[in-house]
């Protein structure tokens, strides 16, 4: 499954006007400027009007998944890249000279809104991405890593936490309240990212293969001295047409046919409620305003569906804000 979300990849060969490679793009403009002893004014007369252009990458993301069980979360996720080489443009600004040798390694005068509209050298080919962890990844494994990781931050700030006092000053004096009696939980938190495949699981939506309806783009990056940071953002394999925002004065009855008109047009049940904790397609406002209006008898959901919504207006979470 391919997701629009162009991208290109920096310069690498140079294509003379004939058709003919000349070689690796940085390479080339360093060699033809140590012959003009590093004249940029001279590299630019000589090679603005010579139809010299160079080719790089450009492509979008795409995932693969292999089911390897009956669970929500049995699967591996392959993350890939699919590219084609494009002839971009001129390898100098015709109309403006250049200030340095670095604006001539990374060109901003060619427009790159689409591999279309430049002739195409080769591929398609599909490259594995190995963005920070996330090429190839077992999605129960990683949802395991990912809250025992969580569990292991938090085990190691216990003793300074078990220290912290929370300081309130108001009209009537000052209150010291122990941080972990003001935060109970704190040591029971769960990860959004485990939070999304339980709901999933938990709601209608579970009688319907997660990877058919979402892909993660998925990070896991460990510095020297760092904070380990791991995580996904979901993105949807299938986008309702519009966003889904609470107008002022909107009914709650009019947001429920909102949402079930969101949830066939994508063809699965309770679809809305996952386009609002990604964070961009429907508005969380939404959610609490269905979820009051389940607390008061106005509206009415599955049980199952009921119970995933009404935990989330108590412990919020999304991904994009």
């Amino acid at each position: 499954m391919t997701i629009d979300d162009p991208y290109w990849c920096n310069p690498h060969a140079v294509v003379a006007a004939d058709g003919t490679r000349c070689g690796d793009h940085r390479a080339w403009i360093e060699s033809g400027l140590a012959e003009l002893n590093g004249d940029l004014t001279a590299f630019w007369n000589r090679h603005r009007n010579d139809g010299e252009k160079f080719a790089e990458w450009r492509g979008a993301s795409a995932f693969a998944f292999a089911p390897t069980g009956p669970g929500v979360a049995d699967f591996i996720q392959l993350s890939l890249g699919r590219e084609t080489e494009v002839l971009a443009g001129p390898v100098v600004d015709p109309d403006y000279r250049p200030h340095s040798a670095d604006q001539l390694f990374e060109p901003t005068w060619v427009l790159r809104d689409s591999a279309a509209e430049a002739q195409q050298l080769a591929g398609p080919v599909y490259r594995l991405r190995g963005r920070a962890g996330g090429g190839i990844v077992h999605m129960r494994s990683f949802l395991a890593r990912r809250a025992r990781i969580e569990r292991e931050q938090r085990e190691a700030n216990r003793p300074g936490l078990e220290n912290r006092i929370i300081r309130e000053v108001g009209p009537d004096g000052t209150r010291d309240t122990a941080f972990l009696d003001a935060n109970p939980d704190w040591f029971d938190f769960v990860p959004r990212e485990n939070r999304f495949f339980a709901d999933w699981q938990r709601s209608s939506a579970g009688a319907h293969r997660i990877f058919d309806h979402w892909a993660f783009d998925i990070h896991d990056l460990e510095d020297r001295g760092q904070k380990r940071e791991i995580g996904f953002i979901p993105r949807p394999l299938k986008m309702p047409a519009e966003r889904l925002l609470v107008d002022e004065g909107v009914s709650v009855h009019r947001l429920m046919e909102r949402t079930e008109a969101i949830d066939a047009e994508v063809g699965l049940p309770f679809a809305w409620f996952f386009f609002m904790t990604h964070g961009h397609w429907v508005d969380p406002d939404v959610g609490d305003a269905i979820a009051e209006g389940l607390r008061q008898g106005r509206v009415r959901l599955p049980d199952r569906d009921a119970a995933v919504l009404l935990a989330w207006a108590d412990k919020k979470y999304k991904y994009l804000f």
